[in-house]
């Protein structure tokens, strides 16, 4: 079978609203060097699998459909889907038609003529809930400082990997990926591309903000050790200041009347306090991610697989 250039990675999760008409759309694109859909079921809840596993059989281009045991989070479900990948580029999109069809040529053309291992798309209005906004602002604002990427650079989930850097990032088998730091554990020849971002049309959007929560605690623990750096520098600042408030407590006890100061004693004790549990947490969190890593967590589960359509 002859290597495509284009493989379509999409992440799919209680999708069967839209999942018809957007395979119908993206098997009509016309891709010189022809193009193939990979279709990973991340445990969704409604026929989204089975549909999968339908439309294989009849797409007019090749298919491969892959369908995990549990929901493991888009992120895994990725993972499971790039080493399945053929094409010299890989566009990982989503399956709710905010990620427009008509930009997946457009995308895939400016990674080929730019050079670059990975293209990300920008957006001049993000059509999402006040909160997932709030939430994509701070996690980028925060990668400026965790990860090793051109400051400012939008993080988007819509973006075209080159076959190298496909195979690279799949390469990592740990049970917390986040495929942005991977990307730039080895590369920073990465661009941008501005495209519209459509709204929703049907269903609601799969991420909690419990998962986004863990989305940010893949991004800070397992690709960075700087909220460790943190929190040695935070202890070293509170050192500093528990030794010149001794200082002022003996000049005070020498030279002047000491006030009653349970308040104030009770006060310190509940932030020291605090923030030594929040250290201790996160060294636990380390600690705890490590053990996982250790006994194998497993990264994703495929129930099974099937590969159709048309060559």
């Amino acid at each position: 079978m002859s290597t495509p250039a284009l493989s379509i990675l999409i992440p799919v999760y209680n999708s069967a609203s839209t999942l018809p008409s957007l395979v119908a759309q993206l098997s009509a694109l016309v891709i010189p060097g022809g193009h193939e859909l990979i279709l990973v079921n991340d445990g969704s809840r409604d026929r989204s699998g089975d549909l999968c596993w339908e439309l294989a059989a009849t797409a007019s281009i090749p298919v491969t459909v892959l369908d995990l045991s549990r929901n493991f989070g888009e992120h895994n479900a990725v993972m499971a889907g790039l080493p399945h990948a053929r094409g010299l580029h890989v566009i990982i999109m989503d399956d709710d038609f905010q990620n427009p069809v008509e930009g997946v040529v457009r995308l895939w053309s400016h990674a080929c003529t730019s050079g670059a291992d990975v293209v990300y798309t920008t957006y001049p209005r993000k059509q999402h809930s006040a909160w997932r906004n709030l939430g994509s602002w701070l996690t980028n604002r925060l990668a400026d400082h965790l990860l090793d990427k051109p400051r400012g650079l939008y993080l988007s989930s819509f973006k075209c990997l080159t076959a190298f850097t496909a195979r690279e990032v799949s390469t990592y088998k740990g049970p917390f990926p986040y495929i942005d730091g991977l990307i730039f554990q080895f590369s920073q020849r990465v661009e941008s591309i501005e495209m519209e971002h459509a709204p929703r049309i049907a269903g609601r959007s799969g991420y909690t903000i419990r998962k986004l929560l863990r989305l940010w605690l893949s991004m800070f623990i397992n690709f960075s050790i700087m909220p460790l750096r943190a929190a040695t520098v935070l202890g070293l600042a509170l050192a500093g200041v528990g030794l010149l408030a001794a200082v002022a407590v003996i000049i005070e006890a020498w030279f002047f009347d000491t006030p009653v100061g349970w308040g104030s004693l009770m006060a310190g004790i509940l932030v020291f306090s605090g923030i030594q549990l929040v250290m201790l947490g996160m060294m636990g969190e380390y600690l705890g991610r490590i053990y996982l890593t250790l006994n194998a967590r497993p990264q994703f589960v495929v129930r099974r697989l099937r590969t159709g359509g048309k060559p």
